[in-house]
């Protein structure tokens, strides 16, 4: 048998593509074990930092472990009320508003079929808009919530054994740098990422809430609160966050005022995406993490794909975590970690040989 360095180059290419297949197979039939595995080490590597300050003050270990992990729970615990809240809320005004949103779903479909729209293509706008499947939308909200809910204690766990670790990891440049530097490199640079990543996500995705809700407010759209929780959470969601946001407040809108209050949403949505998440975040993002922002895009359906929800809002990391394990591997990989957005230090060029009989300087 051949040594893999004597293979033809589409022969590797097609084993490592099937190699990918396989484990992307496993890990999609192991999703409801591994989402949850990759949220707590996410949780983790993000609030890890907290604990430095607190040993560099005389507190044992231990207890700054401990602090870790109330903090990370603190933060599942916020995600999960706010999941809840909006939930709960938007059932809610559903039911309140249900009269006027059938009135204004006819409007809808009526307007549609003047303007030559098919039947079939009428019937499956009416059936997606009813008010039994915005409940259900609901009901699946609040079922998602209860699913993290039944896998907390999972999370729980992971947390509490990678903060452990996490401690004693702290330790590993000074014992091994010398021979796994590389390695211990790439790790470093991955949890950095990562951390700088959701700073940069929930501080714009702070901004981007307040505005809307302010807005909504000044406009009159019932709930402001609930769709500026909305607009928090789904900005941790590259790309396409923004459009399951708006989507919503906007069907609201069209109940309570009409074709001009629907069109006002949508365009002071816009505006503010445009201005913070198109033209502002993706910069602070690229800085970050230096990814693609075709990239950032692919990753989200390809990880929600791959472990399920929990993929879209874990896909920036996950696709770090990729890169640092397959692309950063040295000169060989290089080109493909240029491709997928890391800067690289520019090649040195030579300066060009003085004239034939011209002295060199010293």
């Amino acid at each position: 048998m051949a040594p893999p360095q004597g293979l033809a180059p589409s022969t590797r290419t097609l084993l490592f593509l099937s190699a990918g297949v396989v484990v992307l197979a496993g890990m999609h039939a192991a999703r409801e074990v591994l989402a949850p595995l990759f949220l707590a080490a996410v949780l983790v590597i993000i609030v890890h930092p907290v604990r430095h300050p607190l040993e560099r003050r005389g507190w044992r270990p231990a207890a700054a472990t401990t602090v870790v992990i109330i903090v990370v729970y603190l933060i599942l615990l916020a995600l999960i009320a706010m999941l809840v809240f909006a939930g709960i809320q938007f059932g809610g005004l559903v039911q309140d508003y249900l009269t006027e949103l059938q009135s204004s779903i006819s409007d809808v479909t009526a307007w549609l079929a003047s303007i030559g729209v098919d039947q079939g293509s009428i019937d499956s706008i009416r059936d997606a808009l009813q008010p039994s499947q915005l409940v259900g939308v609901a009901a699946s909200l609040g079922g998602a919530v209860l699913g993290i809910l039944s896998t907390l204690f999972v999370v729980v766990t992971y947390v509490i054994f990678m903060a452990v670790d996490a401690a004693r990891y702290d330790g590993a440049d000074d014992r091994f740098g010398a021979t796994h530097g590389d390695v211990l490199s790439r790790a470093t640079t991955f949890n950095i990422g990562v951390r700088r990543y959701f700073v940069v996500s929930a501080s714009f995705g702070a901004v981007v809430a307040i505005i809307d809700g302010l807005a909504l407010w000044a406009l009159g759209v019932p709930a402001p609160a609930v769709w500026a929780v909305l607009a928090f959470v789904t900005n941790f969601i590259p790309n396409i966050g923004f459009v399951i946001g708006v989507i919503p407040p906007t069907l609201l809108a069209l109940v309570v005022g009409g074709w001009p209050l629907a069109l006002a949403v949508v365009a002071v949505y816009s505006a503010v995406n445009v201005v913070l998440q198109v033209l502002v975040q993706p910069k602070f993002v690229a800085d970050a993490v230096n990814i693609t922002l075709t990239l950032s895009f692919v990753s989200v359906i390809f990880w929600t794909f791959v472990i399920g929800p929990l993929g879209a809002i874990l896909a920036v990391p996950l696709t770090l975590l990729t890169r640092a394990v397959l692309l950063q591997g040295g000169p060989r990989s290089a080109w493909w970690a240029w491709l997928s957005g890391e800067d690289l230090p520019k090649k040195q060029v030579a300066p060009p040989p003085p004239p034939a009989g011209e002295p060199v300087a010293g």
